[in-house]
């Protein structure tokens, strides 16, 4: 996601930290090429121009300049930026109704109707009862493709075979979601290929006579400045309560995300980060901006995890690694709740750092299949050898690689990489996902030298304190020994 921006934009940063001292000049020639990635990330050209000024005045002031470290300053700077031009603060959806009604608008091919399955999944997801309503009269495959998701998820859809009038058939779905006690109603609504008067004139009418609490519009992220135009001329119609943006595993550059906000003024509230029905998560600017900087999304991490996490099978893990008897088999199960299409490339990009440059070297067939490789090693291990690794001889070893259909090295390697992992984790027990995750994220940071938070320079480890004093030192010791040399020559 938005590969080329994020390199563009550590480029330009890196590019600052390797010079020895900081002038206006070499930071002007630094801010040039954050502005030269901006731009060619396809963000609006206005809001380039309003963001460069922003980060510009900042950046060259003498704070920055004559701060011990004036590169992480100016992460700082940006990623504030970022924020306040991907909305500022987390923008929640306001559901507060008995039962909230949800109008999702959008062109035709933006995934308007699988967005539906998804918002519906993830509501329900939050505790809400979700029914979904085939509105989309339009499309001639859209009332069918409702429906199988309806299956998939196990959600009611309510269609009317053969109808022409979406309002009645909004206005019908929403009296029946009532009577079976759902709690939020999700509105599928017609498309076209392009915007036209027709188009809206029929959702201005279905806002009017069905009054929806929430109305979003559903853009592909790949589309650029023409989402952006997208969201604005829909924003006129209907005035829209929040942006859902789709496909943006597919967009290197951002452009649309990046611009959306500041040119239209509505909030995006759901991002589509893949074809998989629980590929939609909420909106965070804050994790999004560190996304992009490299620096990470821990809270993004955290939800991810609390969806693959089952609460008992997490109390009965604290539970043996509190007693220490964390074993093989509970490797595996570890590892099997992660073994979802692409779960283990999305969680390593929210690490930020290295771990965000691993994840753009893997393919999703190298770490599933390195998944599977691992399950088999440790099914074609006794009971005894799972609780015991240490039992595992030479011969034990040939027996369970051949079982397994690997070379006897992987086995010795799994055993190594779980030997590593066991004390760790054990010395984690008691923590919160949360606190685990944040522990993973001080140590990453540790290895990187820091991250920026806030616009605030964190402080640095003790290393780089005695550096930064011994650096003082010897810039003392050197103005004293000129001092001295002068009085010589007196």
């Amino acid at each position: 996601m938005f590969d080329s921006l994020s390199e563009g934009l550590q480029g330009a940063i890196k590019s600052l930290s390797g010079k020895g001292r900081l002038t206006e000049a070499n930071m002007r020639e630094g801010l040039q090429s954050v502005e030269q990635s901006l731009l060619e990330a396809d963000v609006s050209y206005d809001v380039v121009q309003r963001f460069m000024g922003n980060v510009t005045e900042q950046a060259l002031g003498e704070k920055v300049l004559l701060s011990l470290d004036p590169s992480q300053q100016v992460i700082g700077i940006v990623r504030d930026e970022l924020i306040q031009i991907l909305g500022g603060e987390e923008s929640e959806p306001v559901l507060d109704q008995p039962v909230n009604i949800v109008m999702l608008c959008g062109l035709q091919g933006s995934g308007k109707t699988t967005t539906t399955g998804k918002l519906a999944r993830l509501l329900r997801e939050e505790g809400h009862k979700p029914v979904l309503v085939a509105a989309d009269l339009q499309r001639a495959a859209a009332i069918e493709q409702l429906q199988t998701l309806g299956k998939q998820l196990d959600i009611p859809v309510y269609s009317e075979e053969g109808s022409t009038d979406p309002v009645k058939v909004c206005q019908n779905g929403i009296k029946q979601a009532k009577e079976h006690d759902a709690t939020v109603v999700i509105l599928d609504t017609a498309g076209r290929l392009a915007i036209d008067e027709e188009l809206m004139a029929q959702l201005v009418n279905i806002d009017r006579r069905v009054q929806p609490h929430q109305v979003y519009l559903v853009v592909d992220g790949m589309t650029g400045q023409d989402a952006v135009n997208s969201a604005k001329a829909f924003n006129e119609a209907l005035e829209l309560d929040g942006v859902i943006m789709t496909k943006l595993d597919g967009d290197a550059r951002g452009g649309a995300l990046l611009s959306v906000k500041e040119v239209t003024g509505v909030p995006i509230k759901f991002i589509g980060t893949g074809e998989h029905l629980d590929d939609l998560e909420p909106f965070r600017p804050e994790g999004m901006a560190g996304r992009i900087l490299g620096l990470g999304d821990i809270l993004g991490l955290v939800d991810v995890a609390r969806q693959v996490v089952d609460e008992k099978q997490q109390e009965e893990l604290e539970r043996k690694l509190q007693e220490g008897t964390f074993t093989l088999d509970d490797f595996k199960g570890q590892i099997e709740s992660m073994a979802q299409p692409g779960l283990v490339k999305k969680m390593l990009g929210m690490l930020g750092g290295p771990m965000a440059q691993l994840n753009t070297m893997l393919e999703d067939d190298e770490t599933e299949g390195g998944m599977r490789r691992t399950v088999g090693i440790i099914n074609s291990m006794t009971m005894l050898e799972r609780r015991d690794p240490s039992v595992i001889s030479s011969p034990r070893r040939n027996r369970i690689a051949q079982g397994a259909g690997v070379q006897g090295g992987e086995v010795t390697q799994l055993i190594k990489q779980y030997e590593q992992m066991k004390p760790m984790m054990e010395g984690m027990a008691g923590k919160g996902m949360k606190e685990r995750l944040k522990a993973v994220k001080e140590l990453q940071d540790g290895a990187m030298g820091g991250g920026m938070g806030g616009g605030t320079r964190q402080k640095k480890s003790t290393g780089t304190r005695l550096r930064s004093s011994d650096k003082k030192k010897k810039r003392k010791d050197r103005e004293k020994m000129l001092r001295q040399s002068r009085r010589r020559r007196r």
